[in-house]
């Protein structure tokens, strides 16, 4: 059943989808869009799989609260944003608490087997080298190791696993919803081609970058030209794993290929810009419309 009750835009008999939700930070906030429009065009999301943010945004839709969460995330500034990190030197630099008891205090928590639809987060074992699905167990615990970045977050340890981001082996999940009953397989890639070449678009700019080492962290260097900046030691790294992370994903899903494939642009965002939430949904739901008229003239 729709969530969030959207009135389909025909009246053709409503088809049932297994939903694979990709890993990419705040650019996974086009999910929601994604989802949204899924559903007012008469789509019925029976499963759903996620990696990383993939798995935060699928976990709260099978909870029946993304609206919840959609208007708190469109309402977050630039520095809500960093009011809502916990830092640390043990492990990663954020211990990733904060956020998490953020989110059960504003939606809840529940048991994935309790979810009215099958729900799977992916996260890896980082000692035994593995994929890991989480599908029982408390929600927000399967989500925190699936979104656990390392070196950023501190892994997340789940009956005696040591669980980071499920995005280091399946960045886009598709293979979970395989053995789900569904009419079609449709899949959402964070990881798509980029549309723009300007990367200090894709880092917080000095003039708004957090003040003293945080600033060096997260900014390019200041007070140079754009084609002599030098990223910070969070944009090198993000900037690596989103490369990693998508030439993955073209692997993965040239292997199991979906019936639909979403794609947004792996630099539509960065990592950390969850204060451009309201953008990001809508272009959820342009690539969703998009996607799904070429889907259609397949089909006619």
């Amino acid at each position: 059943m729709s969530h969030s009750d959207p009135v389909p835009a025909t009246d053709a008999p409503r088809q049932t989808i297994a939903l694979a939700l990709g890993a990419g930070g705040a650019k996974g906030l086009a999910h929601i869009g994604v989802i949204e429009e899924l559903e007012r065009q008469g789509y019925v999301i029976g499963a759903i799989a996620g990696s990383s943010m993939g798995a935060l945004i699928g976990g709260i839709y099978a909870m029946g609260k993304l609206p919840v969460y959609r208007d708190w995330v469109c309402k977050l500034a630039r520095f809500d944003v960093l009011r809502l990190v916990d830092w640390t030197f043990r492990g990663g630099l954020i211990k990733g608490e904060k956020i998490i008891e953020t989110l059960r205090q504003l939606i809840g928590d529940a048991r994935i087997e309790d979810l009215p639809l099958a729900y799977t987060a992916v996260a890896t074992d980082i000692d035994r080298e593995r994929e890991v699905w989480l599908t029982r167990g408390e929600l927000f615990d399967a989500i925190r190791a699936s979104i656990a970045i390392p070196t950023i977050f501190r892994p997340y340890t789940i009956d005696g696993r040591r669980l980071v981001d499920g995005a280091l082996l399946n960045p886009v999940p598709v293979t979970p919803l395989i053995r789900e009953r569904a009419d079609f397989l449709f899949a959402v890639s964070l990881d798509g081609p980029t549309e723009r070449r300007a990367p200090e678009q894709d880092v917080v700019a000095s003039g708004d970058a957090p003040p003293g080492w945080l600033g060096r962290l997260f900014a390019h260097g200041e007070d140079k030209p754009p084609q002599a900046h030098e990223p910070g030691a969070l944009a090198l790294l993000t900037q690596s794993m989103d490369l990693m992370q998508s030439n993955l994903s073209r692997l993965r899903l040239a292997a199991y290929d979906p019936d639909l494939l979403i794609q947004i642009p792996r630099d539509a965002a960065a990592t950390y810009e969850f204060y451009r939430a309201s953008e990001l949904i809508e272009l959820g739901r342009k690539r969703t419309r998009e996607a799904l008229e070429r889907f259609d003239a397949t089909r006619d």
